[in-house]
């Protein structure tokens, strides 16, 4: 038994070096640092390291929750990963269609590049983007506002325009990355599918319907999945960048993420972040294993395992 696996190893050897480096960065990066989880039971000192700081049992998760910011962060977690899933996986499948459906082929491509540059824009750079738009003072927003005799608005002090602010940016950010993944999937689709159905009188809407839709739908599913697997972790680059440490706005907008990083800015003790990270994490393990369950219900073939 053990010879016949060292020939197997043997006669794969070339791809199992190939593998090598993408099992290290997992092990290095993914797993050691696993073991930081202690953290979240102990009062952590740093001179005593994670295996001689005493152990507090759950006291850094009622900490945590007894805080009052919990159920606020988690809520803001859970609403705004719920509302860029819905608002941009529509988008990108309804802008992936609209370029397949396009008849010049250069045009197509300058679309696709265009869509496409956000990408690459750091979010540093776009939050300097929006306060020149938003600004109170000399926001852009303001004086096409002024321009029409209206009162300026202060958007960096009403909470409720931030949900709409972040969606937008996220939006527009993600469109192209997200679009191309659609695209490739309809690139695939069998061209004679959709031959027939012209020989038959389909129009363009009817093949979309009954042809390029279904044909992605695995696509859809897979993706979807995959982002319901961070539904709890937030993009704390775009929360932070763009909100940063205004407190006027955290009730709308603070996210775990950003709370324990401001946790560990502020507080000497790392319990409590841990904790907030680990209650984190094991959220949105939970919320994959439970949306995989109900695909695989549903239909076995859409489930990741």
């Amino acid at each position: 038994m053990i010879s016949r696996q060292l020939k197997l190893i043997y006669r794969n050897k070339t791809l199992l070096l190939m593998l090598l480096p993408a099992v290290t960065l997992v092990i290095v990066f993914s797993y050691i640092p696993m073991v930081g989880i202690t953290m979240a039971f102990q009062q952590f000192r740093y001179g005593h390291g994670f295996f001689g700081s005493p152990w507090v049992g759950l006291a850094n998760f009622r900490f945590f929750f007894r805080s009052g910011h919990a159920w606020t962060v988690t809520r803001n977690t859970f609403f705004y990963n719920v509302l860029f899933l819905v608002v941009n996986t529509t988008t990108q499948i309804a802008f992936a269609i609209m370029i397949s459906e396009l008849g010049s082929k250069w045009f197509k491509k300058i679309t696709q590049t265009f869509m496409f540059l956000p990408n690459f824009i750091s979010w540093v750079v776009i939050a300097a983007m929006a306060h020149t738009v938003l600004n109170f003072e000399t926001g852009i927003l303001n004086r096409i506002l002024e321009f029409f005799g209206r009162d300026p608005i202060n958007v960096y002090g009403s909470p409720g325009a931030w949900p709409f602010i972040l969606t937008t940016v996220n939006f527009w950010r993600g469109l192209g990355f997200g679009m191309i993944i659609y695209l490739s999937a309809i690139m695939g689709i069998d061209a004679e599918l959709k031959e027939a159905a012209e020989a038959d009188g389909a129009n363009i809407w009817q093949k979309i319907r009954h042809i390029t839709i279904p044909s992605i739908v695995p696509t859809i599913m897979i993706v979807t999945l995959l982002s319901v697997g961070q539904i709890f972790r937030g993009n704390f680059a775009m929360f932070y960048q763009l909100i940063g440490d205004n407190g006027l706005l955290f009730d709308a907008t603070d996210i775990i993420d950003t709370y324990v990083f401001r946790a560990l800015r502020f507080s000497p003790e790392l319990g409590m972040p841990a904790a907030a990270g680990l209650f984190q994490s094991v959220m949105g393990f939970f919320t994959i294993m439970i949306t995989n369950y109900l695909v695989r219900r549903v239909d076995k073939d859409y489930a990741l395992f």
